[in-house]
């Protein structure tokens, strides 16, 4: 285990009883942020062009569906 991790399991042991919900709210968000969605997110890259004018296509290709019938 690294130094910071051994500091960090000293000072929540240390943490007052009454403290405690609010320091394990606290550590909750760090870990919900760190285990949350990567970026991109896997839909990124999704399309597949002949052109590279997608952008500037972009009303076109909707009103086509995606090239999927309607």
């Amino acid at each position: 285990m690294s130094a910071e991790r051994d500091e960090l399991h000293e000072l929540v042991d240390q943490v007052p009883d009454h403290e405690v919900p609010a320091a394990l709210a606290d550590m909750r968000r760090h870990v919900v942020a760190a285990d949350g969605p990567s970026w991109p997110p896997a839909f990124f890259g999704a399309g597949r062009a002949e052109r590279r004018d997608v952008a500037a296509r972009s009303e076109e290709i909707l009103d086509e569906g995606f090239g999927r019938p309607a």
